[in-house]
């Protein structure tokens, strides 16, 4: 419990750190954005003194080589200088701009916007006005606060899916552990019982009740077999999808209440698939087991299997509350479930072997609220 709180004041610890670094930096470039904003307000305000001394001057008489220099220096501000709303002359804008007079006006007008003009007064009470734009070099300055915050959700999100992807690969170490360890504590028992069952058998116990306890030694040793095959790669063989799966269905349809309805349809012919049986038999079974939960153990179920050229797909329907449609992908996330009790781990185990270990699909393929749902499987035939 300390170790988790210490580990909660760490973070938010470095994520108000981190808010205070970024905005120390957005206020440190609009500092050097307003001081090189007003640099380059003197540097126009000199420019017009300069245009004014050079058009008032004698050049027989005055020294003009200064005023004559700073306007000659001005090579990146864009300037337009008017006379009663006429353009009289214009410095470093595009030739394209110039040609078109539309494009020049409109151009007027985003100067305006940019920067408050400078009224120069070359003679009395005539008037020129001065509208200058921003420097290629104020403008970068500009942008980069929104380039920094690009950059800095960009880290953000690499360390936020490397923390995940480092979260996850922990847990399927720690799934897979568990996971090998109960097939482990379960081979224990289960060696045992199976020495019982010999004993019964020359006890001359009834030979069906012999037969539905080797049934369910036969089924244990499955589950074990299931959980052992956890976070390892499993073998895949060529085997008929029709087979395997109904062996699982039958299985199942014995153990349930008759109050749910079972029925099976598939093509009569082989359909071969790779398939891990072990793997294959949980998968069936979990998706079983989930139709019955939606439908409280009332209702009807239907594993239906057909094929086309290149796959072959598994529908599970049954006729319980369904999903809703915004929830279709989030059935499949671990830990989610609508019961009480329960890990909310068979549907994600189930994607798990069908994609990760068969490269098969598994989604909803339809649901209504209140009618039920179909869950569909897609393996490609060999």
């Amino acid at each position: 419990m300390q170790f988790s709180e210490s580990r909660n004041v760490t973070r938010w610890f470095l994520i108000l750190t981190s808010f205070v670094i970024v905005s120390l930096i957005l206020w440190n470039t609009y500092t050097f954005f307003q001081l090189f904003k007003n640099e380059e307000k003197l540097k126009m305000e000199l420019w017009a003194e300069s245009l004014k001394t050079v058009n008032n001057a004698n050049p027989e008489t005055d020294e003009i080589e200064l005023p004559l220099q700073i306007i000659n220096n001005n090579k990146t501000i864009p300037i337009i200088v008017t006379e009663n709303n006429t353009i009289i002359n214009q410095i470093n804008i595009d030739d394209n701009i110039i040609s078109n007079k539309e494009k020049l006006s409109q151009f007027l007008d985003k100067l305006k916007k940019e920067n408050t003009p400078i009224v120069i007064e070359y003679n009395p009470n005539k008037f020129w006005y001065l509208y200058y734009g921003n420097s290629s070099l104020l403008t970068k300055l500009k942008y980069y606060p929104i380039a920094l915050i690009l950059i800095i959700i960009l880290f953000s999100a690499l360390v936020y899916n490397y923390y995940r992807s480092t979260k996850v690969a922990t847990q399927n170490k720690l799934w897979a552990g568990m996971a090998k360890e109960t097939a482990h504590q379960i081979g224990t028992p289960l060696s045992s019982l199976i020495g019982w069952l010999e004993i019964l058998k020359f006890e001359n116990v009834e030979e069906n009740t012999i037969k539905e306890i080797e049934k369910d030694i036969i089924r244990l040793q499955t589950i074990a077999d299931r959980f052992s095959k956890i976070g390892s790669e499993p073998a895949l063989e060529k085997l008929d999808l029709v087979t395997e799966t109904i062996q699982s269905f039958d299985y199942l349809k014995a153990r349930f209440s008759k109050q749910v309805e079972f029925s099976f349809s598939a093509p009569t012919k082989t359909i071969y698939v790779n398939l891990n049986p072990t793997l294959h038999s949980w998968t069936v079974e979990n998706l079983v087991k989930n139709a019955i939960d939606a439908m409280k153990g009332r209702g009807k179920l239907s594993l239906t299997i057909i094929e086309d050229e290149k796959e072959v797909k598994i529908l599970v329907t049954d006729t319980g509350k369904g999903i809703p449609k915004k929830q279709f992908k989030k059935v499949f996330e671990p830990g989610y479930t609508t019961k009480k009790r329960g890990w909310g781990l068979g549907l994600s185990l189930t994607k798990r072997i069908v994609e990760e270990y068969h490269k098969g699909k598994i989604r909803v393929n339809q649901s209504e609220v209140g009618k039920g749902t179909t869950m569909i499987v897609i393996y490609k035939k060999l």
